[in-house]
């Protein structure tokens, strides 16, 4: 199915992230792009929670093993440290409590991947200054009253989440809506990247 010349630059990035032969979960795992390619590639073992139907089936096409699974009903069907890696991508913002799935997601996996649009990239904050409306960009491009999204957060916020719940960043990418990055991203993350990525572990692990 998936190639790495033809995987979405953002989930190409997760699949760098992922050591062969792990077991791994994906949340909100879409029609099981990502998780086919890493059974092609890496050799993993996993999972895919998904709740759309229409997705459901693709990956049941495709050979992806899938639950359905509303997300905001958390994990605790999964016992601790089930998995080597737990993956979040673009979801974090449309759950009910980020918070608590990010808890979740580290209780089950020892290590867990998220990815989710910065609501902190200039294109948003000059929106807001100069128009005084919700911003709309190309990597939000609803409008407020039909986005999913219910919990919109920064880079910075992000980052203090994981301070408060005990979490150590290993790896962080910043990149823009066409997934690159470059130095000045990396220097001003929270001010020029439109997408960030992120690999977790809980300290002390």
């Amino acid at each position: 199915m998936s190639t790495e010349s033809t995987l979405r630059p953002d989930l190409a990035i997760i699949a760098g992230w992922i050591k062969p032969g792990s077991r791994v979960l994906d949340l909100g795992c879409g029609d099981g792009t990502l998780l086919r390619h890493l059974q092609d590639t890496l050799a993993v073992r996993g999972y895919g929670l998904e709740i759309d139907n229409d997705n459901i089936a693709r990956c049941v096409e495709a050979g992806v093993d899938v639950i359905q699974m509303d997300l905001d009903r958390g994990l605790g069907d999964f016992e601790t440290d089930s998995f080597d890696y737990v993956i979040l991508t673009q979801a974090l913002q449309v759950v009910q409590r980020p918070d608590l799935l990010l808890r979740e997601m580290l209780r089950i996996g020892r290590k867990g991947i998220v990815t989710f649009p910065n609501f902190g990239h200039w294109h948003c904050r000059v929106q807001i200054a100069l128009r005084g409306r919700m911003p709309v960009t190309p990597s939000l491009p609803e409008q407020w009253y039909d986005t999913p999204n219910i919990h919109l957060c920064t880079v910075r916020d992000f980052e203090q989440l994981c301070r408060e719940e005990g979490l150590h960043i290993l790896r962080r990418n910043v990149v823009d809506r066409y997934h690159r990055s470059n130095v000045w991203m990396r220097l001003w993350p929270n001010l020029l990247g439109q997408i960030a990525l992120y690999s977790l572990q809980r300290k002390g692990t």
